[in-house]
């Protein structure tokens, strides 16, 4: 392409927007689903025309031999065909979650940004509210308060 074109390039701006790029994508499978069920028409009547044609001489089966090579052929074009129609659904999906995680990683990175001044920051240590609560605490090494009325030590009950 030519620096002088002043022609862009084609679906350059479907590709810019995640928007464009899905209602694209949903024509192409559309026109693809529409194929798809010709094509199964199709084996349905080459199977039922394969398997009808018989030579003179011909066991029971032997049309169905030669009739299954057929099918097996457009069997796998009906599969690739709905493999594509996943995989259009799927690259949809996939730009819209692209432009999603270009718009979140500005957010991300300051979030980061903080978490790493938060990490090398030096601890605040909290000064004691009251005196006597520090006391207490000292003195009682388990996990909270008493656990019943007789144990409170040196403390009265309510």
């Amino acid at each position: 392409m030519n620096s002088n074109d002043s022609t862009p390039p084609p679906l350059r701006d479907v590709a810019q927007s995640p928007e464009a790029t899905a209602r694209y994508l949903a024509n192409v499978q559309r026109v693809l689903l529409d194929i798809g069920k010709n094509l199964e028409t199709l084996a349905l009547e080459t199977r039922v025309h394969c398997r009808d044609t018989h030579v003179e001489g011909d066991r029971f089966y032997d049309a169905w031999l030669r009739a299954q090579p057929v099918e097996r052929a457009l069997k796998d074009v009906l599969k690739n065909v709905q493999a594509v129609t996943k995989g259009l659904e799927k690259s949809a999906y996939k730009r819209r979650a692209h432009d999603e995680a270009v718009a979140n990683t500005g957010r991300k990175r300051k979030e980061k940004e903080l978490e790493k001044k938060r990490k090398n920051a030096p601890p605040i240590q909290a000064a004691p509210q009251n005196p006597q609560q520090q006391g207490a605490q000292s003195q009682n090494f388990g996990y909270g308060g008493p656990t019943s009325i007789y144990d409170l030590g040196n403390r009265e009950s309510a």
